[in-house]
């Protein structure tokens, strides 16, 4: 039987280029793979969006204070979750934070690697609730916490594994989905879980992006505390009194403010002139006595993707830089952004630490966080005395520097600003690994899937900058859910997925279960 190509893969073709059009396409997938892809697109259309809305009304969000083994809310989860797959016909074993959903039988095995946890959210930036599937205000998006990252992917290997079963389709090897609870916050129980359990032998993480992943940049933050606020040198001239933004350090952030002490009034309308040259920015101005409160809006982002962002703690420091402010406290903090990090992501600015590898791109170096820092043996939840301004700088690092070679370079760079600026300041590190992987025997099948469904008749495989449980399952590359030169939602306060892309990874996750098990 002759199966037609989906239209979205003609669409997606033009989107692609010319250039990855110029050669052989891979084969296409087996009949058996495209008869069952197409029947769990057409029989579960509506059922893969209803679905999607169940998993994501739970919030998965971590508490700190709670193991995900212990989360009460992320029992909940779970048990929801068990009872759809045992629905479906499949088997579930429950152990603790990792949740494994079976079909089939067979010492060789395939795996799906998944999360359930989510990101924080900000409630107040959403037409609706985060955790209640959004169909109605962007048409043709569902938007929600974990549309795309990572409960739509969810979804739609479950429901690929249900098409598989119904439609007895011959499997020679078994089939498993992995949910982990901690993605976002901790890896730890999943490192403890991957050491006493045996893991199938081929492994696929649906938590990245297509036509498949094998790269990853190594996950780093440069934490630097600036000293507490000082009196300025001149009684009654103008001090920035208070610097501050950002969310959580793997998105980009969207908000940052900043007060003024003792502001001219025509401070105002220099720092609206110098803002007004920046591209996608929006500002507030509140006068409170002779403080003026500036507030700063941007587009979140994964951090990861810098590029798709618009960094508000970065551009409202730049937005400031309209005279010189004393070196200390918040004034230090925006002149360290000005002179280190600028409204770049790259590093540039930062000494000599700048470099990019030909496959992994660059490195990122990006701002994500500042908070009020509290002195040093003060207790939680007290009113301590803020001892200092953290920036927390998010780094996203390729191969091609040793973690020793960056390190030291950062250090140099810091040593350099503080001996001109005499401003003394508290410094953390940590530098993690990229990883690739070499040992990838399932990548034919999923160039060959993704060929077909997208009409890209040359697919490469990527590298991309953030960091997935790929790197603890062996043979494991990434597989979507997000298309290549798309802007990924996940980890942003505008997260969603199109009713047409999770209707386009339910056909290719199916299809490539059913060649990967046959």
């Amino acid at each position: 039987m002759k199966t037609s190509r989906p239209l979205a893969g003609l669409l997606l073709a033009a989107a692609l280029g010319s250039a990855t059009l110029a050669s052989a396409a891979p084969a296409a997938p087996g009949e058996a793979a495209l008869n069952a892809a197409k029947h769990a697109a057409t029989a579960y259309r509506t059922d893969v969006v209803d679905l999607l809305a169940k998993l994501v009304s739970y919030n998965t969000v971590a508490d700190d204070k709670i193991p995900c083994d212990k989360n009460p809310r992320h029992a909940a989860f779970k048990t929801f979750l068990k009872g759809e797959a045992e629905r479906f016909g499949l088997d579930v074993a429950d152990h603790g934070c990792v949740v494994v959903i079976g079909l089939g039988q067979g010492e060789e095995r395939v795996g799906l690697v998944a999360h359930g946890d989510v990101q924080p959210v900000d409630p107040s930036k959403w037409k609706k609730s985060p955790f209640e599937l959004d169909r109605t205000s962007e048409p043709g998006k569902l938007l929600a916490r974990g549309a795309e990252d990572d409960k739509g992917p969810i979804a739609t290997a479950l429901y690929a594994m249900k098409s598989l079963k119904e439609l007895q389709l011959p499997l020679s090897k078994r089939i498993e989905l992995y949910v982990y609870m901690a993605e976002e916050s901790d890896w730890g129980p999943l490192e403890q879980f991957v050491k006493t359990h045996p893991l199938p032998q081929v492994n696929i993480t649906l938590d990245a992006e297509y036509p498949a992943v094998t790269a990853e940049k190594g996950y780093g933050t440069l934490a630097v505390t600036l000293p507490k606020p000082a009196l300025p040198a001149e009684p009654g001239s103008p001090v920035i009194s208070q610097f501050g933004g950002g969310f959580f350090g793997s998105q980009i952030p969207e908000d940052a403010q900043a007060t003024i002490a003792n502001a001219p009034p025509a401070l105002e309308a220099q720092i609206r002139q110098r803002g007004a040259k920046q591209t996608g920015m929006r500002y507030g101005f509140e006068w409170k006595g002779q403080d003026l409160v500036v507030t700063a809006k941007g587009v979140s982002a994964h951090s990861s993707k810098p590029e798709d962002g618009i960094n508000a703690i970065s551009m409202l420091a730049d937005a400031l830089a309209v005279r010189n402010w004393p070196d200390a406290g918040a004034g230090a903090t925006v002149n360290f952004l000005n002179e280190m990090v600028g409204t770049g992501y790259l590093g540039e600015k930062f000494g000599n630490i700048a470099y990019r590898d030909a496959f992994m791109g660059p490195m990122t170096f990006a701002p994500t966080v500042i908070r009020q820092h509290a002195a040093t043996g003060a207790q939680a939840g007290t009113d301590a005395a803020v001892d200092g301004i953290e920036v927390a700088i998010n780094i996203r690092r390729p191969q091609g520097k040793t973690a020793e070679q960056l390190t030291n370079e950062i250090n140099a760079a810091l040593a350099q600003w503080q001996g001109a600026h005499g401003a003394p300041a508290n410094v953390s590190m940590e530098i993690g690994d990229p990883w690739v992987q070499k040992d990838a025997p399932q990548l034919p099948v999923l160039m060959s899937v993704f060929s077909y469904y997208t009409g890209s008749k040359d697919p490469k495989p990527v590298a991309v900058g953030g960091g997935t449980n790929s790197r603890l399952f062996p043979r494991a590359v990434s597989f979507g859910p997000s298309m290549p030169r798309t802007v990924y939602t996940g980890h942003s306060e505008h997260e969603f997925i199109t009713v047409k892309q999770l209707l386009l990874n339910l056909e290719m996750y199916t299809a490539v279960m059913a060649e990967l098990a046959k």
